[in-house]
């Protein structure tokens, strides 16, 4: 039977979004700081489904050295654990068909479609949820002073350069709030952080 420390631990955070009490909704997510890597899972099926020491790992890169190869023709890649396809990018707008040329075209990302199979999957392992005591982000975002401090503690530990990664995991904010917090310190006649894009992460630095 279940126990109360069987379940997903879960977060509830706020969205911009408004109730009818005029009160921010919520949304829930996983429980933050819980991660399982390919090596730990490697261990697990070794000890537990008869595989041998990193098979998972090796069959994992061998599977994404192929599929790349595929990917990268336009192929549509279907799996046991959902599908997969290239996304490609436009380098400007165009309205015109015709005034696309291949050169204007580049690779982007991979769009994941996981289907049911996992849902089933998850379903069978559930024993239910358990609120986890996170902080309410409201009431962190309310405290300016705490969060310029916490800012610059990041700064200064990271050799002048911060992240919403980075901030969130310092200041106990989702990665979303971190972000728009630290854009709100690149606005206005006094910023006090300077946003470069890098790559598709923004790095913030002091001015």
């Amino acid at each position: 039977m279940p126990t109360k420390k069987d379940g997903m631990l879960f977060e509830l955070h706020p969205t911009p979004a408004k109730g009818r009490d005029g009160r921010n909704m919520v949304y829930a997510r996983p429980a933050s700081g819980r991660k399982m890597t390919i090596r730990q899972i490697d261990a697990y099926c070794a000890a537990h489904y008869g595989l041998r020491e990193f098979e998972l790992e090796r069959a994992f890169r061998a599977f994404l050295q192929a599929a790349g190869y595929w990917l990268a023709e336009g192929y549509r890649i279907e799996t046991p654990i959902g599908s997969f396809v290239a996304r490609l990018a436009l380098d400007g707008e165009y309205t015109d068909p015709d005034a696309v040329k291949p050169r204007n075209v580049s690779l982007d990302n991979v769009d994941y479609n996981p289907g049911q199979l996992w849902n089933q999957e998850m379903q069978k392992w559930s024993h239910g949820f358990r609120r986890a005591d996170n902080p309410n982000t409201l009431e962190l975002l309310a405290d300016q002073k705490h969060l310029e401090q916490v800012m610059r503690e990041t700064l200064e530990a990271h050799h002048g350069y911060i992240t919403a990664g980075m901030f969130a995991r310092s200041s106990g904010l989702t990665k979303y709030s971190a972000r728009k917090q630290l854009n709100r310190w690149t606005e206005g006649d006094n910023p006090k952080l300077l946003k470069t894009r890098q790559g598709k992460e923004d790095i913030y630095t002091e001015i």
